[in-house]
Parts: structure tokens; sequence; C-alpha cells
């Protein structure tokens, strides 16, 4: 099928963008398009206007702030996926990155992208939920920052405003000797993900967690911090009976069922996963 017809603004400033989205009815911002463009030849989607951002130079960066490392939302995946900053201070993005789709998707399409669609066996998403990631939207009234918890309205839909734009995402990295692991299962590479799992876990000097995160994609309408998998950590010596009994609260989560598997395989995958994760996290530990 072909793209309903529509306006297409290719504004060359945030400005110019933001106005756009304020003065025209049905505006949808256009990033790398891999899933909108989908989503108009089928005519799942019906914009009156597209706003093109590609050529909005300031919306694509990935800067290192010090106690956080800020990323433009038109910034391309291909560049989080070859960045130095990316790969030294937040290496599970780099990990989940290249699970991406393949190397033509990573090539068109965006962080901010993802983020907005919310697709819940999306990659970005779920690397957001698992590092508390503060997301800063914009319009003509000004700027403000939304925590990745409450980023979600619901399914595959971000709490904006129809004339706001995410312009930033913002994560804090870990301290360095964190161990990290980003699982995943899909029926072929490349394709959705059916479940993944993403892993963050710090030991103190005497051997014992201080800090962990454990956050399930593709079981559910949206990512989940399994906050009683993380609980059974802390405090722990991360023995294998403490990583199975918070893998176990991953097989908890309430699943859903749809045409490619039922719910409690997709319990099933995330126990395993998360398990995975966790081994593969500590073994990466600098004790």
């Amino acid at each position: 099928m072909k793209a309903p017809s529509f306006q297409y603004v290719l504004p060359q400033t945030l400005d110019e963008a933001l106005a756009a989205l304020h003065e025209m009815e049905g505006s949808r911002i256009l990033a790398g398009g891999q899933s909108l463009l989908a989503m108009l030849n089928m005519r799942f989607a019906f914009p009156e206007v597209l706003v093109d951002i590609g050529r909005v130079g300031e919306l694509a960066h990935i800067t290192d702030r010090g106690q956080s490392i800020e990323i433009g939302s038109a910034t391309r995946q291909r560049d989080i996926e070859f960045s130095d900053v990316i790969a030294r201070r937040l290496p599970l993005l780099r990990e989940a990155i290249g699970h991406v789709g393949h190397r033509q998707t990573r090539n068109r399409g965006t962080v901010g992208g993802s983020l907005c669609q919310l697709d819940p066996s999306a990659e970005i998403p779920t690397v957001a939920m698992a590092m508390d990631a503060t997301l800063t939207a914009a319009s003509v009234r000004g700027r403000r920052e939304i925590s990745m918890a409450h980023f979600p309205a619901g399914y595959m839909t971000p709490s904006l405003e129809p004339d706001e734009m995410l312009v930033s995402v913002s994560l804090r990295p870990w301290a360095s000797g964190h161990g990290h692991a980003f699982e995943e299962y899909a029926r072929r590479h490349g394709d959705f993900a059916i479940v993944s799992a993403a892993v963050l876990i710090s030991l103190d000097a005497q051997g014992v967690v201080d800090r962990a995160s454990v956050t399930l994609g593709g079981v559910s309408a949206l990512p989940v911090r399994v906050k009683a998998a993380e609980q059974v950590l802390l405090g722990s010596r991360a023995q294998a009976a403490d990583l199975a009994a918070a893998a176990a609260f991953c097989k908890a989560v309430e699943a859903t069922s749809d045409s490619h598997v039922q719910g409690w395989y997709r319990q099933h995958l995330a126990q395993v996963l998360c398990g995975r994760a966790l081994k593969r996290a500590l073994e990466r530990v600098e004790r």
C-alpha cells in the first residue's frame, strides 16, 4: 500500500520544528522513519503533517557532561554503536544496540524515535528504564524533564503533549567496575525480541551487592523493572542461590499472550534470560 497524503515540513532549527508542531494540527515528527514510514504505508497512521527533523543538527549529539551522558533525540543508533563515550561509560547501552534490527536499520533509526515509539520489545526503552533515564521534552512553551518511569502513558504511547517533542535523553553512568549484561531472545537475528533482560550490578569492597537493576522487555506492554529481584540481590553475596531467587521473580511477572507466543512462554524466557544476564554481569564485575 501507499502512504496517505500529508504535508511535509523540513525545519532547519529546533525552534522551527517546535513552531511547526504548535501551529499545524495533526503534526507528527519524522526522525529515522524506521517505524513511522511502515505505519504510513500500511495505513496505521494518518498524520496531516510530517515534520522532518533530519536537518536539525542540534538534536544529534552524544555529550559527556561528567555526571551524565546526554544523547540527542535525533542521534542515529549507528552512532551509539560506534561511540567511544558510550562504550566506555554506558556499556549496557552499547551491548543492547547490537540487537536493534540490522545495520541498515541502525543507520537510519534514532534514539528518540525508538523511545517515542515505545515498542515493548525495543531495546533502547528497556535500557532507559534499567538506567533510570531522564528525558527532556520541548515545546514553544519551554522544556520539561520526565523520568523514564513516568514517560510511558500506555501501550506504545509516550506522555508527550501533541505539540511537544523529545529533544534528549540523559543517562547517569554506573560507577567504574560495575557489571552489566543484555540478553535477548528473538526468532531470528534482527527480529523484534520476544523477551529481553537488562541487568546492572555492583559489589562493595566486601563482595556484597550494593546496587542492582533488573529490567525485562517484551514481556508486557511496557519495560518492567523487577524490583523484587533487585531486593533479593541487595545485601547478598550474589551466590548461585541468590541469582536463582532473583530470576524466579522474573518468571512471576505478568506476561502478555499474542499471535507469536503465549504468556507462560514469555515468563519462562524471562526467568532463563534474567539468570543468564545476572551470571554474565557478575562475571564482569571488577572485584
